[in-house]
């Protein structure tokens, strides 16, 4: 079995105490339920040691009976999921918090690495509570660390006002074309991971696209591998996603090159104004 020593980590505040987590993670975003064990169980034989659900995927239950299949012992496993718009609340947020876990396989989960707010959702005005709720869990020891996802500078510096913490880790759309330098400098300016969805951009023109194209030649990697590179190498943490084998183990092949210093600027020129393919966080309810 590939193992992932050379995996870089990131460091996430819990609290008092912080956790390391693998930058290179495997999401599991529209993959089917029955399909997830199979994905999972794959992604864990290449060398992946983080994953990445959330209970409005549907295949909580399908990640839960590959991590159980596996070799890999739990604890060696970071795995993260998240509470949906329609359960936030202080009450339905540990609700689901349940729910979620059981799904997942019930009490050998515990503790669930890392919980996320999915979506601020800001006209429901509940996500306060929802992450007071969260670091209840964190704090009853069911939980290690507590994040977001999608939260925009002013939805974060509320939550450190409201409660006296930052999320540890901020999951946002974040690739080449919409890079979200505003929502990434923030966080770094206040100790908070930033973490990569979409993060070869659903695909597309972005891997035809000649700057990149040109990197990968040079270097002797697909574009896809230039891409999570170029995340790992600006501190994103990154979870591609697949269903794939050889997709599965070309994205984890990352770790034996680097993009120079020109490379990384000449990707950074690719950002544009209206690359954002997902929903504005403001606009989701």
């Amino acid at each position: 079995m590939a193992e992932n020593t050379n995996v870089p980590t990131v460091t996430l505040q819990a609290g008092s105490a912080s956790i390391e987590m693998p930058q290179l993670g495997f999401g599991v975003w529209q993959v089917e339920n029955d399909g997830a064990s199979a994905a999972v169980q794959e992604a864990l034989k290449v060398g992946y040691r983080s994953i990445d659900t959330a209970r409005i995927y549907d295949n909580e239950e399908g990640v839960g009976q590959g991590i159980a299949a596996s070799d890999v012992p739990r604890s060696d496993i970071f795995l993260t999921t998240k509470v949906w718009n329609d359960d936030q609340g202080a009450e339905a947020t540990k609700k689901a918090f349940d729910a979620s876990i059981e799904r997942l396989g019930g009490e050998s989960i515990l503790p669930l690495d890392l919980y996320l707010i999915h979506w601020p959702t800001p006209e429901k005005d509940t996500y306060v509570d929802t992450f007071k709720a969260m670091l209840e869990l964190r704090d009853a020891g069911k939980i290690r660390a507590v994040g977001v996802c999608n939260f925009e500078p002013e939805h974060l510096q509320r939550l450190k006002d409201e409660t006296g913490e930052f999320p540890a880790i901020n999951q946002v759309e974040l690739h080449p074309k919409f890079q979200q330098k505003a929502v990434r400098d923030f966080c770094a300016d206040n100790g908070i991971v930033v973490e990569a969805w979409s993060p070869l951009g659903q695909g597309g023109d972005i891997l035809t696209n000649p700057v990149l194209e040109g990197i990968a030649e040079r270097v002797g990697k697909t574009v896809a591998q230039v891409i999570i590179r170029w995340h790992l190498q600006i501190g994103n943490v990154v979870i591609p996603k697949s269903v794939t084998p050889a997709r599965i183990a070309e994205n984890f092949d990352v770790l034996d090159f680097e993009l120079t210093e020109d490379d990384l600027h000449a990707i950074s020129d690719l950002d544009s104004s209206d690359g954002r393919i997902g929903p504005h966080p403001n606009d989701l309810n």
